[in-house]
């Protein structure tokens, strides 16, 4: 695809870069300076270590020597197919800026704003549905484009549909804690909404959105929690991650000194730590789409809005780091909002938890250890990623109609 450039993403792009040429480095830095033995490819050879590159190494071995190759030619065979990952690397990343996929939707009306928050109001007839997305994301993932907007949809179901937008931090914001929005901004947008709500809260939002719901029961009717976390050392590689995580938390104090916030770009950093090779695995894919498909602009919409974040003021970055990651504290139950004690039993009302089956940035165990906590609730597993849940081409049937389902049972 030829064309202006459109995009700088994705964020950050050396990172990405760095990653894939690193492996590639690694594999080519790996191979034997000298041929195996000649019993290959039934080779005890050391190298590689671990037993999927040793089932890997046999095969491609063999498939040599049913073409009559010698052992010498694996090292031609692996430095072949790097040069051709880095080719689809780079057309992907190449064919991603230049596409010309623009998102042009208009802004619900403004029901309440204060600072660089905004409710948005994307109407409908029935019970109000405020959704409460995450801090250090945009909130209209959840409406992405006319085909993959939830906000656009559950009007058509019969509820108003509300979506707090949290905006860009400025100068004030830099400043505030997580008491600050829970305490602050997202109960005054409760007392803006109609009547009592049920609040939805999606990935870090849905903690907001529990301790809301503890300290407004009056304005709060019904609890969602979408791909929310809770217990940040659950699964047998929580703790490690979490520990991880939390252990970065003294480098980067120092890029936030400048600007009293995490950087855009060190907030994608830590989500590509998560998955470090999946950024160029899903460009490679992306070469091979043809640019007109739906896919190939929904893919595009979805990296926009990835590239498209939000700094993270530095004392809620701590508190996350630091306290959820490193200390567990929502799972240990000693989180506080304002001095109140959030913990899920406390909620006496309807919960929906979603969870999606394939979410590399909030296990399921995660999602799960809050669900156990509640009183009442329906617990749903839906098919999907922690994106794709709720945007992707099947979150209808993954997500937003069995939450209907739930709705109207209320």
């Amino acid at each position: 695809m030829t064309g202006p450039l459109r995009r700088r993403g994705p964020r950050p792009l050396p990172l990405h870069l760095g990653l894939a040429g690193m492996r590639a480095m690694a594999a080519a830095s790996s191979l034997p300076a000298t041929p195996w033995p000649s019993a290959w490819p039934n080779s005890s050879a050391a190298w590689p270590i671990s037993k999927a590159g040793q089932a890997e190494r046999d095969r491609i071995l063999g498939a040599l020597a049913a073409g009559g190759h010698g052992p010498e030619a694996f090292g031609k065979a692996v430095l072949t197919r790097l040069a051709r990952a880095d080719r689809a690397l780079i057309a992907g990343m190449a064919a991603y800026r230049r596409h010309p996929w623009t998102r042009e939707m208009a802004d619900p009306p403004v029901l309440w704003s204060e600072g660089g928050s905004r409710l948005l109001d994307f109407g409908g007839e029935g019970p109000a549905v405020l959704f409460v997305p995450s801090l250090v994301n945009r909130a209209y993932v959840l409406d992405l484009t006319p085909e993959r907007s939830l906000m656009r949809w559950l009007p058509g179901q019969g509820f108003r549909t509300l979506l707090l937008d949290w905006g860009w931090p400025g100068e004030a914001e830099r400043n505030f804690t997580l008491t600050d929005y829970v305490a602050g901004r997202l109960e005054r947008a409760l007392m803006a909404a109609p009547g009592p709500v049920v609040l939805a809260g999606y990935c870090m939002g849905g903690l907001l959105a529990l301790a809301a719901a503890l300290r407004r029961p009056d304005r709060v009717h019904a609890l969602a929690l979408l791909a929310t976390p809770w217990d940040f050392h659950a699964g047998p590689d929580g703790p490690r991650r979490a520990r991880t995580a939390a252990a970065l938390l003294p480098g980067l104090d120092a890029l936030m000194e400048p600007t009293g916030a995490l950087p855009v770009d060190a907030i994608q950093s830590l989500f590509a730590m998560l998955d470090p090779y999946g950024v160029a695995q899903k460009f490679r894919a992306f070469a091979r789409l043809r640019p007109d498909s739906e896919r190939a602009s929904l893919f595009v919409a979805l990296e926009d809005w990835l590239n498209d974040g939000v700094p993270l003021p530095a004392p809620i970055a701590r508190q996350c780091l630091g306290g959820w990651y490193g200390r567990n504290e929502p799972g240990r139950l000693v989180w506080r909002i304002a001095g109140q004690i959030i913990d899920p039993a406390a909620w006496a009302g309807p919960v929906f938890t979603a969870m999606p089956e394939r979410d590399r940035i909030v296990p399921p165990a995660s999602a799960m250890a809050a669900a156990l906590r509640f009183r009442q609730g329906d617990v749903h597993v839906a098919a999907g990623g922690h994106i794709g849940m709720v945007a992707g081409t099947g979150a209808e049937s993954a997500l937003w109609q069995p939450m209907t389902s739930w709705l109207r049972r209320l």
